[in-house]
């Protein structure tokens, strides 16, 4: 793990955290305080947020910048924060993760390597050719397999409470009504029949038992082209980089897969999906030594995919409806596109589709 230059750890350590005290005063008065009081802090600079309530700034010193995390106190889980935790656990396990430099529990602060600011969603803007696009993925999912095969649960692992966690169906489900309490009944303000709320509900129960019935393995939980950095390491290679992972819990092998080929953020062609998953199956076979039963891999990809983008749904809805922030609702075109062509695949699932597009539509 990266550390902090020796010549600046105890002023640089003392500087952050009466900042963050003056954070906590006054945010608008900052560049002010580092101007009057900024022996080794040069510049700060708050950056956006992910959809969670946490902050971010990124701090430069004379010679370097830094991340700073942002969060209410934590002392009381302390070094037992889940994205501590499971950090550790993906770094030491060979996973690319962000360094951590620094903590402090009390005042709700972790500090960590900067990335800079290049996600995969923004590099996939600049790919030229469908080879390009395909490559950049496939680097990705070399990453998702090393991450299920030598993250999850296996002799000497420690006990950590990521492993405890599973997506049964209770909780797969309990996405699922999620979404139709945010994004159909409170957000689209839609009033579902009993009859149609009987075929949307049976229906994703379904999905969801049988994805529950899959053997697991440890996911990431929200896996996609905004949680992974793109740190230039040459001009023709990038470090691409986990981040957001303190969610993660048992799951699916599909889960991650599904979130990362059926992302809501960027549209992948169809063809381009089939190589991928090819390219995964392939993969994991190779180094697990076991052998991928194809037909039904892709039929719980599939499902996995409905799952995954009808639960961003409600999440995107949600958004607004709790925080007031509309900033998500225009990834819902791309993430219904995304189960309407999975669901064209399946006629017995047409019932679902029929229900779900219908109370969206109309």
């Amino acid at each position: 793990m990266s550390a902090l230059p020796k010549s600046v750890v105890k002023p640089f350590g003392t500087e952050i955290r009466d900042m963050v005290d003056q954070i906590d005063v006054n945010e608008v008065e900052l560049d002010g305080w580092v101007t009057k009081n900024g022996q080794t802090i040069e510049r700060v600079l708050k950056l956006p947020g992910d959809a969670s309530t946490r902050r971010y700034y990124r701090i430069w010193t004379k010679d370097k910048s830094y991340v700073m995390m942002k969060m209410e106190n934590f002392a009381e889980q302390g070094h037992q924060l889940p994205f501590l935790v499971l950090q550790k656990h993906l770094m030491m396990n060979g996973i690319d993760v962000p360094s951590i430099l620094d903590v402090d529990p009390q005042k709700g602060i972790i500090l960590l390597e900067d990335l800079g600011d290049i996600t995969l969603l923004r590099l996939l803007q600049e790919v030229s050719t469908p080879e390009v696009e395909r490559d950049l993925y496939e680097q990705i999912i070399d990453s998702l397999v090393d991450l299920q095969l030598q993250a999850s649960p296996r002799e000497g692992s420690p006990d950590l409470d990521a492993f405890k966690l599973r997506f049964d169906h209770e909780k797969l489900m309990w996405e699922m009504n999620f979404t139709i309490e945010h994004f159909y009944k409170t957000y689209l303000a839609r009033e579902i029949k009993d009859r149609d709320m009987k075929i949307l509900v049976g229906r994703l129960s379904e999905f969801c038992q049988t994805l529950a019935d899959e053997p697991v393995v440890f996911t990431h939980r929200d896996f996609h082209s905004r949680n992974i950095m793109a740190t230039p390491i040459s001009a023709e290679e990038n470090r691409l980089v986990m981040i957001d992972f303190q969610d993660g819990r048992m799951g699916p092998a599909q889960y991650d897969l599904a979130s990362l080929l059926k992302d809501s953020y960027y549209q992948l062609e169809d063809q381009q999906v089939r190589l991928l998953v090819d390219y995964y199956i392939v993969r994991r076979e190779s180094l697990s030594g076991t052998k991928i039963d194809r037909d039904h891999f892709w039929k719980m990809f599939d499902m996995m995919s409905v799952q995954r983008n009808f639960k961003a749904i409600g999440s995107f809805a949600s958004f607004l409806n709790r925080r007031g922030n509309p900033g998500y609702l225009k990834y819902i075109g791309n993430t219904f596109e995304n189960i309407r062509r999975t669901l064209l695949k399946y006629p017995e699932y047409s019932d679902l589709r029929e229900v779900l597009f219908h109370y969206y539509y109309f």
